[in-house]
Order: C-alpha cells, then sequence, then structure tokens
C-alpha cells in the first residue's frame, strides 16, 4: 500500500494544475444527474482506463449526491470502423468489431450515457484513406444511433494524440482529419468533446520546456499524466463548480486504488458475460465479480466520508 501510494502522490499533485475553472449551470451536467448507469466504451487507452477512474473520482469527490454506476467496457485492439490490417494477424486475430457486440452491451446494461472514445485504431495505421475515413464515419453514426434508439445519450470523445514518426507520412493529421469531422457534427447537437486538439496544443507546450516530453512511451497509449488530461476534458464537459482541492492526499490515493480496483473486476466480468471476439484472458464470474464490487465499494464510501470530513475540516477554519 505504502509503495502505491508513493507512486500516486505525485499524480495528486499535478492535479492542482487540472483544476477546473468556475463554470455556468451546464446542461451536460444534467445528463450526467440523470444516469443511473455511465459505460465507457473504446479501444485499449479506455481498456486500461485510468483516465475512466480519475474521473470517477471527481465525481465521487464533488458530487456524492449521484449514484451513477460507472461501468467500463474498453476492449484493446477495438475499432468502430471494423477494419483491420493484414499486419495484424501476426497477433493471431483481426482487431474486433465494437459493432459485433453492441447490441448485446447495449440491451444488458441499459446504459442511460455512453461515453466514446475511438479513431485511435479505425485509420489501422495508414495514410488518410477515402474508404477508410468513410467507415469510420459511417461506424460512429451507427453507434450513436444504436445508442439513442434505446433511450440513451452520447457522449463522444476525439481520438488522442498519435506521437510516433513515420518517414513517409503523417498518422497524427489523419487522427487530426476524424477529430475535425467529430467536432464538426457540433452543428449537428451532437456531444463532442475535443480531446484531440487539447492534447495536442498541451503536448506542443509541453516540449518548449522539455523537447524530449511524452504522453506515452509508446506513441499511443498515454501514461498517467496523459490519462489525467484526458479525464479533465470529460470532467470540464460536466463541470458546474470548482472541484473540491485535496484536504486529504492519502485518502485521494486510497480512494483511486479501491475504485481502480473495482472498475477491473466489473470490466473483464462483463466483458466475458457478453462476449466479445478478442482473445483475452477471462474475467471472474459475475456474482463474484459483484461481491468483490461490494466490498470495494465500502472502502470507496468509507475512504470518502474521510475527504469529506477533512474538507469540512478546512471549511470551519
Amino acid at each position: 500500500m505504502r509503495s502505491l501510494l508513493i507512486l500516486i502522490l505525485p499524480l495528486l499533485i499535478a492535479d492542482q494544475t487540472l483544476s477546473a475553472r468556475p463554470l455556468p449551470p451546464n446542461q451536460n451536467f444534467q445528463a450526467l444527474k440523470n444516469a443511473k448507469t455511465v459505460l465507457f466504451l473504446g479501444d485499449s487507452i479506455t481498456y486500461g482506463g485510468e483516465y475512466v477512474v480519475f474521473f470517477e473520482r471527481w465525481l465521487r469527490i464533488n458530487h456524492p449526491e449521484l449514484n451513477a454506476k460507472i461501468l467500463n467496457l474498453g476492449i484493446p485492439s477495438e475499432t468502430i470502423s471494423g477494419l483491420s490490417e493484414p499486419g495484424h494477424l501476426r497477433h493471431g486475430f483481426a482487431r474486433p468489431d465494437l459493432h459485433e457486440r453492441l447490441q448485446r452491451t447495449l440491451k444488458t446494461l441499459e446504459p442511460d450515457l455512453v461515453i466514446a472514445c475511438y479513431g485511435i485504431n479505425c485509420g489501422i495505421y495508414q495514410p488518410l484513406n477515402r474508404d477508410r475515413f468513410a467507415k469510420y464515419q459511417q461506424g460512429i453514426e451507427r453507434l450513436k444511433e444504436k445508442v439513442e434508439t434505446r433511450g440513451g445519450k452520447i457522449v463522444f470523445m476525439t481520438p488522442p494524440v498519435y506521437d510516433k514518426h513515420h518517414a513517409d507520412f503523417d498518422y497524427d493529421e489523419v487522427m487530426a482529419t476524424y477529430s475535425r469531422w467529430l467536432v464538426g457534427k457540433r452543428t449537428e447537437g451532437w456531444a463532442v468533446i475535443d480531446l484531440h486538439t487539447v492534447m495536442k496544443k498541451a503536448l506542443q507546450e509541453k516540449r518548449k520546456q522539455s523537447p524530449g516530453f511524452k504522453y506515452s512511451r509508446d506513441g499511443i497509449h498515454p501514461g498517467g499524466e496523459g490519462h489525467r488530461l484526458m479525464a479533465q476534458q470529460v470532467i470540464n464537459f460536466f463541470s458546474i463548480k470548482p472541484p473540491i482541492q485535496n484536504p486529504d492526499p492519502n485518502a485521494y490515493g486510497r480512494i483511486m486504488m479501491f475504485l481502480r480496483d473495482r472498475m477491473r473486476v466489473l470490466r473483464d466480468s462483463w466483458l466475458t458475460e457478453i462476449g466479445h471476439k478478442r482473445p483475452m484472458r477471462k474475467g471472474r464470474p459475475l456474482v463474484e465479480a459483484k461481491r468483490i464490487a461490494a466490498e470495494k465499494s465500502s472502502q470507496i464510501e468509507a475512504t470518502l466520508q474521510t475527504i469529506l470530513k477533512a474538507k469540512d475540516g478546512q471549511d470551519a477554519k
């Protein structure tokens, strides 16, 4: 436990720099307030889920009156376009397609609010191509239709930055093109968080001070700082008030660990229960996973009370 807290404390300090400015009443918050189940969908970045955990920590601490269940059902390698490059078969399987599992997922979990982040795999790491781009667009539109047909609301995130060098083309510009199209759908009333633009700008600013700075070691999967930046964009989208600052850093670290543990056990169990095409480890049986999640929920609630009492103590001074 102590070693984990040592790893987490630098992230807690950095959280202070990501505090959202006070915002006016936000209609987006109403969708969150009304939601009983919030479902995150995406590829390996979402499956890793650190940004989901940062978001849920903000929600539990800043809005303890809300009881939305937060579920993460991202799958590594997945696309929303249904495409897979031939080279991916060296892993022994084609890239999974969200739409193969989407109907089962929505029927089983009945989410009121879906937050989806796709794109980084959908261009299959090739130059911009009209047909591939169209497949991405069609996949996004199908997802929106399926969620809304069932009475849910959906928020899209543009893909994160791609930060690897190719000698003959710029794949991040492909992602920028995908992002511009998705952001453009705001004019039709779509809810879109422009992660790519924010992340690209932040990366450029970081490199003015530290030319070798990276959000991700492999150029694709963000580390802790990148996930915090991702989470902050989701938080900003829903936020209606300044966040509570860390009144008890140790408790902030503990609640993060308990949330992460709960997220992972439910993620893997539900993915196995619902089914998908990607070879990966099986989750625990759902009954067992729910038992473990309930234990974690008790730890989360106890830690949350510690944080809120520390806040009340600060306010009283």
